[in-house]
């Protein structure tokens, strides 16, 4: 894995934890020289993922749409940072640059992201990692109600097993680095 593409809040939320655990990732992916491709904010847990990874020498990669350039407030301090024209042009660069998927607490589009990246592993699109960091135990309930999908026979276990949750984004990363791609059939059981 070269890049890790890392969705997150532009809010850093009410828990000090949530940060930390960005600030976390962020020095893990730069000592394991694993280079952090991210929505090109400066502020929230998005300029806190990237911070530490730039201060740990990492290297950070950001794209941001044009109309979002003031309200999430472009970080000019990146390796590199990509402005590009809309939503959908900022998913699929960040998509195409990325070896693997991580959410960290975020709102409705941090979700919107990684159901998208998921789905897409769902339908064969890309056989890359997608996981959940529950950082403060952010995620937990979204973890209970994906397995209630499963048990409700929305969701097949195959496609259960495309999204990897934890809390310590050492064994999320090392679940990644052992990732092994499976041709999955969202019908089949």
């Amino acid at each position: 894995m070269r890049r890790l593409c890392v969705f997150c809040g532009s809010s850093a939320g009410h828990d000090p934890g949530y940060a930390e655990g960005a600030a976390a990732l962020g020095a893990l992916l730069a000592e394991r020289g694993i280079g952090l491709v991210y929505g090109g904010a400066s502020v929230g847990l998005m300029g806190a993922v990237a911070d530490a990874t730039l201060a740990a020498g990492g290297e950070v990669i950001g794209v941001i749409p044009k109309h979002l350039m003031r309200v999430e407030i472009a970080h000019h301090g990146l390796t590199e940072l990509h402005v590009v024209e809309d939503m959908h042009e900022r998913k699929a660069k960040m998509a195409a640059l990325a070896d693997a998927f991580v959410a960290l607490p975020g709102g409705a589009g941090t979700l919107e992201e990684l159901f998208e990246v998921w789905t897409w592993a769902q339908l064969g699109l890309h056989a890359k990692p997608v996981g959940l960091l529950d950082a403060g135990g952010y995620y937990t309930k979204l973890a209970e109600f994906i397995e209630h999908m499963v048990a409700e026979g929305f969701l097949n276990t195959r496609s259960r097993g495309l999204i990897t949750i934890d809390s310590d984004p050492i064994t999320l990363l090392d679940a990644f680095a052992a990732h092994e791609a499976i041709p999955i059939n969202k019908w089949a059981g």
